[in-house]
């Protein structure tokens, strides 16, 4: 018999923030990062987004290449401590609906999936905090050391997405059909298209633009949106105020 299944995106989705940026910045705090690494480009990238005259993907793009180069050569021992306080402090400052949707899906016997593009140390963190079926996530490669080399199997593009959440179906015996998906992203696109019941959270332009350029999905997705103390549902017609 095949399993009705929910997957979930986290940073976006779930998680109000990005869980690769908070333990960043607790390594910077710790000086495990030099904090001068905070203070040249990439300061000035994180001060366009937040001015909004910036891209966020700009930012993480520029973050993500110094956080990879960093962690060259750090045990992992050490990493996972300071992830495991990330997560402790940060696990639940989540979107409402989100929470609200994974708890109905544990009550209604669904499997539960996390599909991340955060480090697979930190999604592994939050995935014991909701319990959740199994997950995927970007791969930080050791040495026999363990030690971090500097290499990573990414999980944060939508074609690698969509081959983990192969790799799910076949293990699970998952009916896409009468499955669910969540996301915020182009990165979540895929995910969204072969299932039954898609769900953009809070989607980025990118996303919302791709759902209704795509006739199958600006049929069956929904469009939820989270803000202050508000959340409403809306359908890929809405229209997008070019500011």
């Amino acid at each position: 018999m095949a399993n009705t299944a929910a997957f979930f995106d986290i940073d976006g989705t779930l998680f109000r923030n990005s869980l690769m940026i908070e333990h960043f910045k607790k390594l910077i705090k710790y000086e495990v990062i030099d904090p001068r690494v905070w203070h040249g480009r990439l300061k000035d990238y994180y001060s366009e987004w937040e001015k909004r005259y910036g891209d966020f993907n700009d930012y993480m793009d520029e973050l993500v290449k110094i956080y990879v180069k960093e962690l060259r050569g750090i045990n992992k021992s050490y990493i996972e401590f300071v992830a495991s306080q990330v997560i402790n402090m940060n696990w639940d400052k989540v979107y409402r609906y989100t929470r609200s949707r994974i708890n109905w899906h544990r009550q209604e016997g669904h499997m539960i999936f996390f599909i991340s593009g955060a480090p697979d140390f930190l999604v592994e963190k939050m995935a014991e905090k909701y319990k959740v079926t199994a997950y995927k996530a970007t791969q930080y490669i050791v040495d026999e050391n363990n030690n971090f080399t500097g290499e990573v199997l990414s999980m944060w593009d939508s074609e690698n997405k969509q081959r983990s959440i192969n790799q799910l179906v076949c293990s699970y015996q998952v009916d896409l059909d009468k499955s669910f998906a969540y996301g915020d992203t182009t990165g979540d696109l895929s995910m969204l298209k072969i299932v039954g019941n898609p769900v953009a959270v809070n989607p980025v332009k990118k996303l919302l633009q791709a759902i209704k350029k795509d006739e199958d999905l600006s049929k069956k997705a929904k469009i939820i949106i989270e803000r202050k103390d508000v959340i409403y549902r809306t359908t890929p017609e809405v229209e997008i105020l070019d500011i």
